[in-house]
């Protein structure tokens, strides 16, 4: 799947330009063009791999290039004013070439969060391509604010997009882990996850051919219908024969009997077993997967560690674990010496995470406006006592 990527504020563009990397490690190809936009220069210096020309420094009128001090009402006024300036780096990105948009911002902060929804909605109002959204949500721990932002931006972008893929910070934090340390980690996490996702079903001339493709249109209508998605994943190292068995050797077994069999059966049991752990380990969004109305098991590995009987069974199990009739599945052939599972959740509703935040945000929002009440009237009580013996200045 060929995407435009817009990393929206800090996180947003980290995790862009995470994904460029990841490109160059993998040769997947799935960024055909990255654009970064924030109101902070510090933050768009600090990237790597996004080309200079397609960092876009927005609000300088506003905030001199310091950033919006998590104001999300502001960075949603500075996109605004300043959407033409986005669109300037957008025109440069090749749209008959790519398949999909995909808007990725940290929710908590302030220019993603406010900016994010902004630009989707000016997106989506422009190009017939579909226009996705990667939502980051802060963790319980980083505080109130950040949470009543999060709650405010989840509730605008997910209107804004034709899906919105949500990755939890809280799921994912370590113990003891450094703040650098922990988003690095938390970036590769989300980088890998949809990687093996939107990877699938590229294919280069000599490659080995999938035996049932998953290409880019699977995955758009999975996503197609909007609402919430989260993404399981689960993998095993294997060893890679160096003699490169083709297309054929994953078939081989079920009427040859003895060993091939056997690794038939292995194959299949490795399978299954890895489609469970996907499903029910983190996800991520966590979320009750029962009730998901949309599915997609993408099976990455190499050849002779994929078959049809395996990919099946687990396909069947996600319907009847989902109750949903639209799951769809397919294999990825590669070089790399492991096998992985990659779902796509689509469409879940059962998530106590997004109630939480819901209510959390409601609260800090309720103590915001007791606490400004409260800061007025202590500032009266502080100069009142002198107001009857001194004369203001004007």
């Amino acid at each position: 799947m060929k995407l435009a990527m817009i990393g929206f504020g800090q996180a947003g563009g980290k995790i862009v330009d995470k994904f460029l990397e990841y490109d160059e490690k993998t040769g997947s190809g799935i960024v055909r063009s990255a654009v970064a936009v924030n109101t902070a220069k510090a933050d768009l210096l600090g990237l790597e791999h996004i080309p200079e020309e397609n960092r876009v420094l927005i609000g300088q009128a506003r905030v001199k290039g310091h950033g919006v001090g998590a104001d999300n009402e502001l960075g949603a006024e500075i996109a605004e004013e300043d959407i033409d300036e986005v669109q300037g780096a957008i025109d440069n990105i090749p749209v008959h070439e790519v398949d999909a948009f995909l808007v990725v911002a940290g929710l908590g902060g302030g220019t993603g969060s406010g900016g994010s929804p902004v630009v989707a909605k000016h997106l989506k109002r422009i190009y017939t391509e579909p226009v996705y959204g990667l939502g980051v949500l802060p963790g319980s721990d980083e505080g109130g604010i950040y949470t009543l932002n999060a709650a405010r931006s989840f509730q605008t972008f997910v209107r804004e997009v034709d899906n919105l893929m949500v990755f939890d910070n809280d799921a994912w934090r370590q113990t003891g882990e450094s703040v650098e340390g922990g988003y690095d980690h938390i970036n590769e996490e989300i980088v890998r996850r949809f990687g093996v996702l939107f990877g699938a079903g590229e294919v280069e001339a000599g490659d080995n051919i999938a035996e049932s493709v998953v290409d880019s249109s699977e995955i758009i209508n999975t996503l197609d219908g909007g609402g919430v998605s989260t993404v399981g994943y689960a993998s095993e190292d294997v060893e890679v024969d160096s003699s490169g068995g083709g297309l054929l050797s994953r078939f081989k077994g079920d009427s040859d009997g003895g060993d091939d069999g056997m690794d038939t059966a292995n194959t299949t049991n490795r399978i299954t077993s890895l489609v469970r752990k996907a499903a029910l380990g983190r996800l991520t969004l966590p979320c009750e997967i029962e009730g998901t109305e949309r599915a997609l098991l993408v099976m990455a590995g190499p050849p002779k560690h994929l078959n049809r009987k395996g990919i099946e069974r687990g396909r069947k199990w996600l319907e009847e674990q989902t109750g949903s009739m639209e799951v769809r599945g397919g294999d990825y052939p590669t070089n790399a010496p492991k096998v992985a599972a990659s779902i796509l959740l689509a469409g879940v509703h059962n998530v106590p995470r997004i109630k939480e935040l819901q209510q959390v945000a409601i609260e800090a929002q309720d103590n915001i406006d007791d606490i400004r009440q409260q800061s007025e009237d202590n500032l009266e009580n502080l100069v009142e006592d002198d107001e009857d013996e001194l004369d203001p200045l004007f």
